[in-house]
């Protein structure tokens, strides 16, 4: 007979995403008031209260509005940054944006999942780095433990389960090389 998920043994007692109650409370307020507000246009409030929280954010970084961060002290943001409208940074754990990096709207920076194989269907997280560069294309979707290369490109509604590779323009579900990126 085979095993079913039972949901009630699920246990996430070893995951602490730092901050401590008081600090993800806090933020939990600001990050809606601010950040996922669409209202709020101003990058700069934008910044100064994910640097307050503890991100890492390098100069000439566009944040536009409508934007979910979940932890910002697991964040680090290189120079010259663009992240679009309706963009989650689920950051159960490090994410690494380089510089030069576009997050286009509505794409999806996942770093937790969970273990399918296991009846109480574990917590996985897993980093993500975006090297220098690299696109994430509109409603694309990055997994746990992706780095996505130095300018490569994820396509529009894509989604990157593996690593990809520099220079390389991937597309589909899941993501698979199209092309090679040539900048003129």
């Amino acid at each position: 007979m085979k095993k079913k998920v039972n949901l009630s043994t699920f246990n996430n007692h070893w995951y602490h995403p730092g901050g401590g109650l008081i600090k993800r409370i806090v933020w939990y307020l600001i990050n809606g008031l601010f950040l996922r507000n669409p209202l709020n246009l101003s990058s700069g409030v934008k910044k100064f209260f994910l640097r307050l929280f503890g991100a890492k954010i390098g100069k000439n970084v566009l944040i536009k509005q409508s934007i979910n961060i979940k932890h910002p002290w697991l964040l680090s943001i290189g120079n010259n940054v663009w992240i679009g409208e309706n963009v989650w940074i689920d950051n159960l754990t490090d994410v690494s944006i380089g510089a030069n990096v576009c997050i286009s709207q509505g794409a999806m920076l996942l770093t937790g999942n969970h273990d399918y194989k296991k009846e109480t269907f574990d917590l996985i997280v897993g980093k993500i780095i975006l090297e220098e560069g690299a696109w994430i294309g509109a409603k694309s979707v990055v997994c746990p433990g992706v780095t996505v290369g130095t300018h490569a490109i994820l396509a529009v509604n894509s989604v990157a389960t593996k690593d990809l590779t520099a220079w390389q323009i991937y597309q589909g579900n899941p993501a698979k090389i199209v092309r090679e990126r040539i900048i003129s």
